[in-house]
């Protein structure tokens, strides 16, 4: 039997904390997994990794984003792909709501 997910506005799934990071798998299958973000305004996840390569897509909100040593600034519809091991960071300008993949690694 197959087996899906449907949901209509991926942001009434995502709760922006009055402060802190709020985060939730939502999804997990076959090697990949869907986590969705919320930042409070000047919240900030620090300079980190992945293991396996990833995609930042940012539904809502602004927010300062390192990949490697490029900076950019990332808003509604920004969507980034990082390779395994890509030191990047995150810090929230505005209440953000974000969708983080990560991706089964490729042998």
């Amino acid at each position: 039997m197959e087996t899906y997910r449907f949901i209509e506005n991926i942001m009434d799934e995502i709760t922006v904390p009055e402060k802190g990071i709020w985060s939730q798998t939502l999804q997990r299958d076959g090697g990949a997994k869907v986590v969705i973000f919320g930042f409070a305004a000047g919240e900030e996840l620090s300079e980190h990794t992945a293991s396996v390569p990833a995609v930042l897509h940012f539904i809502d909100g602004k927010a300062d984003v390192t990949l490697g040593s490029d900076r950019f600034t990332a808003k509604a519809g920004t969507w980034a792909y990082m390779p395994p091991k890509l030191p990047h960071s995150i810090r929230a300008e505005t209440n953000v709501r974000l969708v983080l993949y990560l991706l089964p690694a490729s042998n």
